[in-house]
């Protein structure tokens, strides 16, 4: 169950790190709010990870998932570039991400 809990901790990560682009600096209510509750979910359901799962195996999975994710969804919304070079960079971050994973099981 820690390893979903993480994953989800992981998903919201990449929720706030995005919604952090359409609160226009906390200028905006609703997604200032939603990306406060993302914020929130994300540590909390981080902290259920991190009963089970050794915190360097956890915070780093955690962080990855919202590198990777937070990384592609500004290719995909932002139009930011997705150069040859980035995209291997983010493979390798995957790469590490599972490698943690098998390691901590």
């Amino acid at each position: 169950m820690a390893w979903v809990y993480l994953t989800l901790a992981g998903l919201f990560e990449i929720g706030w790190a995005v919604g952090l682009k359409y609160t226009e600096g906390f200028t905006r209510l609703a997604p200032s709010i939603l990306t406060a509750i993302s914020m929130v979910v994300s540590v909390l359901l981080l902290g259920l990870a991190l009963r089970t799962l050794p915190v360097g195996t956890g915070y780093a999975v955690w962080t990855g998932i919202g590198t990777v994710g937070t990384a592609l969804l500004g290719i995909a919304l932002f139009g930011e570039p997705a150069t040859a070079l980035r995209l291997v960079c983010i493979g390798l971050i995957v790469l590490g991400i599972l490698g943690l994973k098998f390691a901590a099981t």
